[in-house]
């Protein structure tokens, strides 16, 4: 991990053992509880005195229980050992300043429309949108992954909730256990496809395999 401008394979980045980190799909995320505004506003200045002092600069959520963090190289598109190094740093200040992480229930939704005709309608949801940290993706039916068998009625939208790797089995059975069905686990454990019970679709998706 030592060229800053590489970016990282998900196996990678499980291995480098950051145990308040998770990666979902823009980045790698942390939330600690500080349980009140002040505590949490502190954080924030300790987190951004590290970011400072390394010239790489996370995406920070500030709430009255929590902190919430993002980590991302914007400059090559993906995660590298910078990430890693601000993300251990992170975790160091927080634990000075008797702040525990949440790693569990981390979940990243990125919007998903099933089209033939991208560059058709994707200037439309450009203008629609806005704003682009709302995930859109369009995809054409059958070109990735398996291909599955029609939605009944036809389904032009879809979620992909992303959550770390660890977490993948564990939230589908819960989601099986609350009324869902399994339509097809043959790309897993990259993404399961799943439906409600009027047959609406859905992807639970992590890093792994990918």
């Amino acid at each position: 991990m030592t060229d800053p401008k590489r970016t990282l394979t998900p196996d990678e980045i499980a291995a480098a053992g950051l145990t308040d980190w998770r990666q979902l799909l823009t980045g790698i995320s942390a939330r600690f509880a500080t349980g009140d505004f002040a505590t949490g506003l502190a954080l924030v200045e300790a987190i951004g005195a590290v970011a400072e002092e390394a010239n790489h600069h996370p995406d920070v959520t500030l709430t009255y229980p929590e902190v919430s963090v993002r980590l991302v190289s914007h400059d090559v598109g993906g995660i590298t050992s910078r990430d890693i190094e601000v993300a251990r740093r992170i975790s160091e200040v927080s634990a000075e300043a008797d702040v525990s992480a949440e790693s569990q229930q981390q979940t990243e939704v990125e919007l998903c429309i099933d089209t033939t005709s991208e560059e058709r309608i994707s200037p439309f949801y450009a203008a629609l949108l806005g704003d682009k940290s709302v995930p859109l993706w369009f995809q054409e039916p059958g070109r990735e992954g398996p291909e599955l068998p029609a939605a009944d009625p036809p389904q032009r939208w879809h979620l992909d909730v992303w959550v770390p790797r660890d977490e993948a089995e564990s939230r589908l059975q819960e989601a099986l256990a609350a009324g869902g069905r399994l339509v097809s686990d043959a790309a897993a454990p990259s993404f399961w496809v799943l439906e409600d019970a009027d047959g609406n679709r859905s992807c639970i998706c992590s890093t792994s395999g990918r």
